[in-house]
């Protein structure tokens, strides 16, 4: 049986593409999470006088209101920049 020179390279080809977005998707992941702490960061300074052991609606609808507000703006951030790319306007 002969050792095929070709086989082995596209082998290792999908092998190291195959990898590439493994790494891709755990670098979302990690974006994501960041995300996450930078707006629980922001909203909690925001919205919480006083630490106590049950959230008053004043806090509740506040916590609400600035995540959203954080979705909203990055969603909107995101589109931005995604609609620019299409156009060809970042390389």
């Amino acid at each position: 049986m002969a050792f095929d020179q070709s086989s082995a390279s596209a082998s290792e080809n999908a092998e190291a593409s195959e990898l590439q977005m493994m790494i891709a998707v755990e670098q979302q992941k990690a974006q994501f999470e960041a995300q996450v702490h930078t707006f629980t960061d922001v909203c909690w300074d925001k919205c919480m006088d006083k630490p106590s052991s049950k959230l008053d609606s004043r806090t509740d609808m506040c916590l609400a209101s600035c995540v959203e507000r954080f979705i909203d703006t990055t969603l909107t951030i995101t589109n931005r920049f995604t609609h620019m790319a299409q156009k060809g306007g970042i390389h």
